[in-house]
């Protein structure tokens, strides 16, 4: 279902942004409104989610040393959520 644009939601600017590059997302982690990290890791990929204050971007890693790698430069004051 589509909602008219008159009501004042725009579903396009509603939806996570994905990004491709590993250094494009530790860019947007150490933003100054970047607020949380959470890493959801299952069993053939990791995606690494940073809620900024307008997009929630999310960055899908399928190598487990990258990933771990990616953890670990993470900045210091981010707050990160390991989800199962």
């Amino acid at each position: 279902m589509q909602l008219p644009l008159s009501w004042g939601v725009n579903p396009y600017k509603a939806m996570p942004r994905k990004i491709e590059e590993i250094k494009e997302f530790l860019l947007m982690a150490r933003r100054k409104d970047a607020k949380s990290v959470k890493i959801k890791k299952n069993k053939d990929n990791v995606k690494f989610k940073v809620r900024c204050s307008r997009y929630l971007y999310t960055l899908v890693i399928t190598d487990k040393e990258k990933a771990e790698k990616l953890k670990q430069s993470l900045p210091p004051g981010l707050a990160v959520k390991e989800l199962k």
